[in-house]
């Protein structure tokens, strides 16, 4: 049994100042680019049977400079929408809603972005697992995405409700993460692995 692959696209502008990137097409920073690039050899020696990635260029590239080429784009795999919140950072947010928490307290529309409720992102992310569970038999498979999205693929991976998402730790930018299973149950046998 292959194991799935969940990479964190590399650094961008926003990723550093802590400001919600759902669906701004944001570029990656020098240092993105270089993580990227540092995934490369980690990755080289596993056999992949398929990759998939959010179609935003943060996570095409990624794919591309860790040498993912082959990486085809998934709707299912794109941030959160944030909603109103896009572009806010947490403590800006709860300057507005004290105490505010993403995974108990969601988000609100946006002008631009209408925003998700959490039971949505689970849901893409089931899609995704549902169509990635079959290939895993053949060897490897991964995905390229984001941050809250990778915690939310994680938990639903291990069977758990999406809310748990808020036990794991953010993955930090440009770093690789790894889904197996063990005695035929499902596991986390990396995380946030530069």
């Amino acid at each position: 049994m292959g194991e799935l692959i969940v990479i964190r696209h590399g650094q961008t502008e926003w990723s550093l100042s802590g400001r919600h990137a759902g669906r701004t097409d944001v570029a990656l920073t020098e240092a993105g680019e270089t993580a990227a690039r540092a995934l490369a050899p980690r990755l080289a020696h596993r056999r992949l049977v398929a990759v998939f990635s959010s179609p935003l260029s943060r996570a095409m590239r990624t794919a591309e400079l860790a040498g993912l080429t082959s990486a085809m784009p998934d709707p299912d795999l794109l941030e959160w929408d944030y909603g109103g919140y896009e572009g806010l950072t947490a403590a800006q947010i709860r300057e507005a809603r004290p105490g505010w928490d993403l995974w108990r307290d969601g988000v609100i529309p946006g002008d631009a972005h209408p925003g998700e409720e959490l039971a949505q992102v689970a849901a893409r992310t089931d899609a995704v697992l549902d169509r990635i569970r079959p290939l895993l038999s053949e060897g490897d498979v991964a995905v390229v995405a984001h941050g809250h999205l990778a915690r939310v693929l994680t938990v639903r991976w291990l069977g758990l409700d999406a809310s748990a998402s808020r036990l794991l730790g953010h993955p930090h930018p440009g770093t690789l993460s790894l889904l197996a299973t063990e005695d035929g149950q499902p596991t986390i046998s990396a995380w946030n692995v530069p």
